[in-house]
């Protein structure tokens, strides 16, 4: 297939976490699509996300870029404007991007009158992309007027009420549950609502070339479902939580320093710190439904694809954005140093490349900008960090490939700090960490002074027992942050290092 006559899906998964797919949580929920495309392409199984969180996270996957280089550190942080994205890339070769849904990506304001509705949301798109429909996750505005087309007595004022759109529904006589089905039906979910616009604009353009970015919000909380995806899945089905395990460490205690993740489920005070037992069990089985929910409706856009008679030229990548703690270690969210935040699925299937093989490569969210560009037979620009993963795709592994992962992420706000911040005694240039992850370790370096984290990833893959006091380990901690330094300073903004003028 040649790349001017191939058609390519990108479809993100929000805070969808790794092991679903292929680990301890995967076949616990009702994932055949899943399954089917991880049977007909490859998975990579070691692919991790260049930062967290979601905001961050995207600026990555469409730049290309480690986010010490793209500097979209935060959700609102703007993206500057001279990054090249993957959408900017296609249209030089000819393709529209098309959007379906949010890239998370705040608008650039050097030189523009802060008036301008653009700055209104840190979820406008990126660069170079065509917004098909506006369903950000934020103010999901297309969705809003379906709704209210179908007769739902909505919240009001709407959008500034969405969130109440994901409040649970008790018999007469309780209080709610997450578990607690929604008012919206399930047809009308936000997940079908997407898939439907998506099938309508594509099915118009099924005799041309197309180049598609489609953004589920799901399994992203308020952990809450429709019937029946509410109880999809049972409790007592899902593993419990990773324990906690060795000595106690800064960023632990700065994380449940205060209430942070409002938005688990509807009216949920934040306060982690003291979710029993079974609260953890039913919320880890309504997330597990929620993935089983966006499965069964990829599976919509798939089976449209094979009855359009184009799926044999059609390129889908499956991913996410970042990961989900799920209650590991008491945490939740993906605000995290762990692995469980970290570490996304990546599924790939190629037009006449053989299926049912898994690659355990180190991969990075940052390849994913320069796999789509090669696709579509363009070069990637020599700034973007990333490299293309066509050659694994052919099972070839280059012999420079890396031999470890990247991931950062950044704990500060700049007008009103964070708990970690007034925890931890640091500014908004210091509360900050790197992650760096090989075969056998993974090094958690912390701005400001901080300690380090180090954990043994053969005996400790969930990274739960901080080993870095150790002094034996010392040597180990050292070659590491040394690494780690050597690929900040191999990387650093190479947008214009290879010019030479005059």
């Amino acid at each position: 297939m040649t790349p001017d006559r191939l058609n390519i899906l990108f479809v993100t998964l929000d805070q969808l976490r790794a092991d679903v797919v292929a680990g301890r949580l995967a076949g616990i929920a009702a994932t055949p699509t899943l399954d089917r495309l991880a049977a007909e392409g490859v998975r990579f199984d070691q692919c991790f996300t260049a930062t967290v969180p979601c905001g961050p996270s995207r600026a990555s996957l469409l730049t290309g870029l480690y986010a010490f280089n793209h500097r979209s550190i935060r959700n609102g942080t703007p993206l500057a404007r001279h990054h090249a994205t993957v959408a900017t890339e296609w249209r030089k070769l000819g393709r529209e991007p098309l959007l379906f849904g949010y890239n998370d990506v705040a608008a650039d304001p050097t030189g523009r009158d802060l008036a301008d509705p653009d700055f209104a949301s840190y979820e406008m798109p990126a660069a170079g992309f065509r917004e098909l429909l506006e369903m950000r996750f934020e103010s999901p505005l297309a969705w809003i007027g379906y709704l209210r087309s179908k007769g739902y007595d909505m919240p009001s004022p709407l959008p500034d009420r969405w969130f109440d759109l994901y409040r649970p529904i008790p018999p007469a006589g309780r209080t709610a549950r997450p578990d607690d089905p929604l008012a919206i039906r399930a047809e009308d979910s936000e997940t079908a609502f997407l898939t439907d616009r998506v099938i309508d604009a594509l099915e118009a353009r099924r005799d041309t070339v197309w180049t598609a970015h489609v953004t589920y919000i799901r399994p992203h909380p308020p952990l809450s479902a429709p019937d029946p995806w509410n109880r999809h899945v049972a409790p007592g089905a899902v593993p419990a939580p990773v324990a906690a395990g060795g000595p106690d460490h800064p960023f632990r205690r700065a994380w449940f320093s205060a209430p942070a993740q409002a938005g688990l489920w509807h009216r949920f005070d934040g306060d982690c710190a003291d979710m029993d037992a079974a609260t953890a069990q039913t919320l880890r089985a309504v997330y597990l439904g929620l993935v089983a929910e966006v499965d069964f409706h990829l599976g919509r856009l798939f089976d449209w694809l094979d009855a359009a008679g184009i799926a044999d030229r059609t390129a889908v990548i499956v991913m996410a954005d970042h990961g989900e703690m799920l209650g590991d270690m008491g945490y939740w969210g993906k605000d995290n140093v762990a692995v469980a935040a970290h570490h996304v699925p990546l599924l790939i299937r190629m037009p006449g490349l053989p299926g049912g093989t898994v690659r355990d490569a180190f991969v990075s969210s940052v390849d994913i900008a320069p796999t789509l560009i090669d696709m579509a037979g363009g070069t990637p620009p020599p700034a973007m960090d990333g490299a293309s993963l066509l050659p694994l795709l052919h099972g070839d592994t280059p012999p420079d490939w890396r031999d470890a992962v990247l991931s950062e992420i950044d704990l500060a706000e700049p007008h009103a700090p964070t708990r970690f911040q007034t925890a931890l005694g640091l500014d908004e240039h210091r509360a900050n960490a790197a992650v760096l992850r090989d075969r056998d370790w993974t090094l958690v370096h912390f701005n400001g002074g901080l300690p380090p984290m180090l954990f043994d990833r053969r005996a400790d893959p969930d990274e739960a027992r901080n080993l870095a006091g150790d002094p034996a380990l010392a040597p180990r901690v050292a070659d590491m942050r040394a690494r780690m330094l050597d690929l900040r300073m191999t990387r650093a903004d190479r947008r214009l290092t290879a010019w030479h003028i005059g």
